[in-house]
């Protein structure tokens, strides 16, 4: 992909900026006869973790200061900066659409001579490479952690019971029937917050949507209309096994019942864990892959990239910031996130996992896994409320022509690059 001037690239970060303005910290520099490198990492729920982890490579390096910041609104933040060219060195984003925008404005820099990437999991990696609106030479991430989402099940409950985990879509549904018949409740959803919405949808896609499905969309091969039918058909169903009125209980609510053993299972990520036993510390969570084909074997784990870390392509200090991401990358740093954080390590290794993850442990290690769909979705085409809408309505028809709409409506300009480089491509 031919390179833009800088120009270019600054005037695309400013069209993803609404008015809001912030002076920047500073950037690369010296300090005292010192390299500095500045990393923003957008997790502010990490911040102690990172603040360890800056402490411990101030005291074991004597050439190179790190300064971590993790503001509350790290993206807007960045943006920002980059309109004020005052960039960090190295910044910490999600694998989602965010990524593939600054991947597309070509402020990262090619780390493909970066050691340290051979100790990432190539299923990561692929992810990433998704993540590219047209295909871009080069590697321009470093996969760190990820999240695992899929369904969270009270496992004292479970046993009390003799119910067994699920390995198919029948099997599944058999559960809730037996759950239910019992007199107990079988899921519990908190979707008054729209993004909760996506959980079982996510879980649902990775075993029946193509994962490249927006990317064929995007070339004009594919529609939602079709890839989407029997996913939102699915997650419909989920419904029929929910606590009434699912639309009146936020996450927060949806996590306390769950944790007071209101419900059997709770279809989110891993990530909700930690609230799950602020409210019951005492609970034995354990999770499994959400079962959404009937064949047990094409079944995946709704798993992506919830961290990772990518040197700006202004960065002046490229050996220092290489540095930094080898520290990172150090088995004690990545142990002591997974400790904090409860994540998936996206580096190969002996790690140890939260017991949470018991049940997906297998998948992990396999790396029989699939990126959340809702990764690729703009922002502004609110596929959570879409999703929300048609699960109150239950017009399936309306929701998927609707995606379609909304999809050509808000991507136009991205489909418009991918077509003409697919023109150019077969061209040559």
């Amino acid at each position: 992909m031919k390179r833009k001037t800088k120009a270019v690239v600054w005037t695309a970060a400013a069209a993803a900026v609404t008015g809001f303005c912030l002076g920047g910290c500073g950037g690369s520099g010296t300090e005292g006869g010192k390299t500095v490198i500045e990393l923003v990492q957008y997790k502010p729920e990490a911040v102690k973790a990172f603040e360890k982890i800056e402490q411990r490579f101030n005291e074991t390096h004597d050439d190179i200061v790190l300064k971590i910041e993790s503001p509350n609104d790290a993206m807007t933040i960045l943006k920002t900066r980059f309109i004020k060219e005052d960039a960090p060195d190295i910044i910490g984003i999600g694998g989602d659409v965010n990524y593939s925008n600054f991947l597309d404005s070509e402020m990262l820099m090619d780390i493909s001579d970066f050691e340290g990437l051979s100790e990432i999991k190539q299923a990561y990696l692929e992810i990433d490479k998704n993540l590219e609106f047209v295909p871009t030479e080069g590697i321009y991430a470093v996969p760190y952690v990820a999240n695992a989402a899929g369904v969270l099940y009270n496992r004292e409950m479970f046993q009390e019971n003799g119910w067994e985990i699920p390995a198919t879509w029948t099997e599944f549904l058999t559960l809730c029937d037996t759950i239910q018949a019992s007199g107990q409740q079988p899921l519990y959803f908190g979707f008054k917050d729209t993004w909760t919405c996506l959980a079982p949808w996510n879980a649902i896609c990775v075993d029946l949507a193509p994962a490249d499905i927006c990317a064929q969309v995007n070339r004009g091969e594919a529609t939602f209309t079709e890839a989407y039918r029997e996913v939102a058909e699915k997650t419909y169903q989920l419904l029929d096994y929910a606590q009434p009125d699912p639309y009146g209980y936020s996450y927060n609510d949806a996590c306390t019942a769950f944790a007071r053993g209101e419900s059997a299972m709770y279809v989110i990520g891993s990530y909700a864990v930690p609230q799950i036993l602020s409210v019951n510390p005492d609970m034995d969570v354990d999770s499994f892959v959400f079962p959404a084909s009937d064949d047990a074997n094409a079944n995946l784990l709704n798993s992506g990239v919830d961290l990772q870390f990518s040197v700006m392509a202004d960065c002046e200090n490229k050996e220092a910031a290489y540095e930094v991401l080898n520290f990172l990358l150090e088995d004690e740093s990545v142990q002591a996130y997974l400790d904090e954080q409860n994540a998936v390590p996206c580096k190969e290794g002996d790690f140890e996992l939260p017991s949470m993850l018991d049940g997906m442990a297998s998948f992990i290690k396999e790396g029989k896994m699939a990126d959340y769909q809702d990764h690729y979705y703009p922002s502004e085409m609110s596929v959570d409320a879409l999703i929300q809408t048609y699960l109150m309505n239950g017009d399936t028809d309306a929701f998927l022509k609707k995606f379609d709409t909304d999809w050509l409506r808000y991507n136009r300009d991205i489909i418009r690059k991918v077509q003409k480089y697919e023109e150019e491509k077969g061209g040559r």
